[in-house]
């Protein structure tokens, strides 16, 4: 038990708690948090709904992937070089969203949310491919652990947080200002992390950069189900949470201030429960049932918003459905980027990482984000959020199927 949890403390595994905050820092401050603001700036429900696109980069990373492996920024190396670049703009951009209102500079600030999200992707790409580099196997689900826990933790802060730092303190230009000085801040662990052990050559051109990660993956038997399965996996997660925070202010009746303080406290404390656990358990349990059984807890977790859509606002309600979303999303976040990690090769990882967790962000992005109001509008929002438990059973399902296969990658 003590080695279980001093692999934490490891060199290798530590920073990526912080380096996960930065990567988790600007999903909400172009999703929930620029969703809550429209919200409050009376902004339709349907172009709240297309908001959702500005996440397209996420989607479409894996096309200037191949220029993170090839390329080597002069600071820092391959890695951490793009990290570091991509953080300090970062800080700038998410800064600069504060200096407009999306009630009368809609275009102006989805245009900045699009470039953030952009930035955002590039350092995901860098980042995904560091940690998986510089793991070692046996710190695999420790290092998965502390990715989705500093990730969940700044959806906390930039989600929860910053709903009541907007609605109480700075207000919501300031309080984008403030995000943007964090975001500078955890770019230091950039500087702390270390290099990975095994250094592999970077690609002698762009050209290789693109043809080998996919001829290697495509290569591999059962590719096209695996990556069936990363679009399925968190597919009803993603129509749970696509307008979840318009649901607890506008369907559910709660005001900013008590969703912010929620998902502050009892977010914060399922995040960091969900994340330890995550590691503990996927160490004991192995990949395939892992995957197996927080895939379930992330389904039957939607059936708490089933249960605020249908009874009167509670504060203790809320505040127990967060708590459960947020315990069992990191559960399943966790296991699902082991599975990522294991899938992809060293010599390839940027690209290869950056293409499958694309490919997880489809469904949330081209599916739950446009379809989500037309189903809200179309039903209401208790039959919407049961809809999204049989919207996660074909992922389910496929991971059953393909058993074998997953548990190969386990070694």
């Amino acid at each position: 038990m003590n080695d279980g949890w001093r692999v934490y403390g490891r060199r290798r595994v530590a920073p990526l708690l912080v380096l996960g905050f930065a990567s988790g820092l600007p999903l909400a401050l172009t999703s929930g948090t620029l969703q809550a603001w429209a919200t409050v700036e009376q902004v339709s429900l349907q172009s709240i709904g297309f908001l959702t696109l500005a996440g397209t980069a996420y989607t479409l990373k894996f096309l200037w992937a191949p220029l993170i492996d090839r390329f080597t920024p002069p600071l820092l190396g391959r890695r951490r070089g793009w990290m570091l670049l991509t953080q300090l703009l970062l800080a700038l951009s998410i800064a600069a969203m504060g200096l407009f209102s999306p009630g009368t500079q809609l275009q102006t600030l989805a245009l900045l949310a699009v470039w953030v999200a952009f930035l955002s992707a590039t350092q995901d790409i860098a980042f995904d491919a560091y940690s998986t580099d510089v793991l070692r196997h046996e710190e695999r689900a420790a290092g998965a652990a502390l990715k989705v826990m500093g990730y969940r933790l700044a959806m906390v802060v930039s989600g929860g947080l910053a709903l009541i730092i907007a609605d109480q303190w700075l207000g919501w230009g300031g309080m984008y200002l403030l995000m943007g000085g964090l975001m500078a801040l955890a770019a230091l662990a950039t500087f702390w992390a270390p290099e990975p052990e095994h250094s592999v050559q970077a690609p002698r051109s762009l050209q290789l950069a693109v043809v080998e990660p996919l001829k290697e993956f495509f290569g591999r038997p059962g590719a096209w189900t695996i990556l069936l399965l990363i679009v399925l996996y968190k597919l009803g997660d993603a129509f749970a949470g696509a307008l979840s925070t318009t649901f607890l202010l506008r369907g559910a009746g709660f005001d900013v201030t008590e969703v912010g303080m929620v998902n502050k406290v009892f977010g914060l404390v399922a995040t960091i429960l969900g994340a330890l656990a995550g590691g503990g358990l996927m160490t004991r349990l192995g990949l395939y049932r892992a995957l197996m059984l927080f895939g379930v807890c992330q389904a039957v977790s939607n059936l708490g918003y089933w249960m605020l859509a249908v009874t009167p606002p509670h504060l203790a309600s809320m505040a127990a459905v967060v708590a459960v979303e947020n315990l069992c999303g990191g559960l399943g976040t966790a296991a699902f980027v082991a599975l990522l990690m294991a899938l992809c090769r060293q010599q390839f990882s940027a690209t290869q990482f950056a293409l499958l967790s694309a490919l997880s962000a489809v469904g949330r992005t081209y599916l739950a984000g446009p379809l989500t109001p037309v189903l809200v509008e179309h039903f209401d929002w208790s039959v919407f959020f049961l809809m999204t438990v049989l919207i996660a059973l074909p992922g389910l399902v496929l991971l059953w199927l393909k058993r074998g296969l997953i548990r190969a990658l386990d070694v």
